[in-house]
């Protein structure tokens, strides 16, 4: 191992330590070069954020035309017209009528805080400051700020950071929605929103329609708002350019980041339907909410840049054949005994990992497992009891070919391993 450097990585321990097969140093097309010079084909879309390929050209050069002509402007309490314009193609992309209004952030974690901002701020000003709790879902992730620490489902040691989750609720999406029923039937007059990932991130478990149409008449009944987090699955992850399109009715709030940029930049946007934009608009109030990073015109070059580039590759099209490989390649794995259990949805799929007596694979043994791939040349995401291939789009059919190969050869390595 080499010595340690002052960088103290995410989610491990602060002494690991990284041999150069571990260390990156640039990356390409679908591919993740290494410090060693060996190369992997990364199967995560780095993290759901490159959607369009690593070094993609056009949004590359429309960041460094930006950086020239506007190294910086910000958005405190006053517009400038790169974000302008990013807003109105956010808009025009998801719908007009669906959506009024754009507010920029930085991060997914940094947008779920706002909306849950957003969400008392409009119940509190519309004469119903009781509305304060927030609902979310078992083993959801929306982040580790503040408040999207407390919002996410996951165990994610928010008892000893002593984040206060008295208001905050949590329900199970795998029952099509009775425990939300049975928890509005008790504390209703008292939810301001309800926030769903529509395919959870942890695990790829997606929302059933029956859950998303109770989630509907719900509101309809309680009149709650909902918050739709799609960083994961938002610009063509699922087949479709935002998985809410496939709802009867839109969300209140759309979040959206990761893919926003292509992994360019760090950004999120929150659009705003019009329940919220209008009682906000006609009670002139103020959101008091702002982050100096967001919505800077290298951020909102970005955007634009990957909005054009999903129009100009077709991107449903495109993801919807992806989708079909992928499925086939998840389906051959679970008939030939590989993994136990296919979720997902669209070009985001989890393979659901267990042991002979059928008790799921700790995190650690995931990590084991995620590692053993890595080793074989392909990079996976983990999740729990389960591991996650999420491609770029881009991906070809002997890049299909090779992610199930080291999935295939890392597993078998690894039950070897135990035996």
């Amino acid at each position: 191992m080499t010595a340690p450097h002052a960088l103290w990585t995410s989610m491990l321990p602060a002494d690991t330590t990284f041999a150069p097969d571990r260390v990156a140093v640039g990356a390409t097309g679908h591919r993740i070069a290494f410090a060693d010079g060996s190369t992997r084909l990364c199967a995560t879309s780095g993290l759901w954020n490159v959607p369009l390929g690593f070094g993609n050209p056009a949004i590359g050069e429309a960041v460094a035309r930006v950086t020239h002509d506007a190294s910086y402007l910000s958005l405190f309490r006053a517009p400038h017209r790169y974000a302008e314009d990013a807003a109105d193609a956010l808009i025009e992309l998801a719908g007009p009528g669906r959506y009024d209004r754009v507010i920029f952030s930085t991060s997914g974690g940094a947008a779920n805080d706002a909306a849950m901002k957003l969400a008392r701020q409009y119940w509190a000003q519309t004469g119903s400051a009781a509305r304060s709790l927030v609902v979310g879902l078992k083993g959801s992730y929306h982040g580790t700020m503040y408040g999207s620490h407390v919002l996410s489902g996951d165990d994610l040691l928010q008892s000893v950071y002593g984040v206060d989750r008295r208001a905050v609720r949590h329900v199970s999406h795998a029952d099509d929605g009775e425990e939300l029923a049975a928890l509005l039937q008790r504390e209703g007059t008292r939810v301001a929103s309800v926030v769903v990932e529509p395919v959870l991130g942890s695990g790829a478990y997606a929302l059933s329609r029956a859950f998303v149409e109770r989630l509907l008449a719900l509101r309809e009944q309680y009149g709650f708002l909902i918050v739709a987090d799609e960083v994961a699955t938002g610009f063509g992850r699922t087949g479709i350019m935002f998985a809410t399109d496939r709802w009867a009715a839109p969300p209140d709030v759309l979040i959206l980041s990761k893919a926003l940029t292509n992994g360019v930049m760090g950004a999120a946007a929150l659009l705003i339907g019009p329940r919220i934009a209008t009682a906000f608009i006609r009670g002139g109030w103020t959101f008091v909410h702002g982050e100096t990073q967001a919505g800077t015109p290298a951020c909102a070059a970005a955007i634009v840049a990957v909005i054009e580039e999903l129009r100009r590759i077709d991107v449903e099209t495109v993801t919807q054949a992806l989708a079909t490989e992928v499925q086939d390649l998840a389906a051959r794995l679970k008939a030939d005994g590989v993994v136990t259990e296919i979720t997902g949805s669209g070009c985001f799929v989890g393979l659901g990992l267990r042991h002979p007596d059928e008790t799921g694979l700790s995190g650690p043994e995931v990590l084991e497992v995620v590692s053993a791939i890595a080793r074989c040349g392909v990079l996976v995401q983990p999740g729990p009891s389960s591991i996650e291939l999420i491609p770029a789009y881009g991906f070809d059919a002997a890049e299909l070919r090779e992610t199930e190969t080291a999935v295939r050869a890392g597993l078998a390595h690894t039950r070897g391993a135990a035996a």
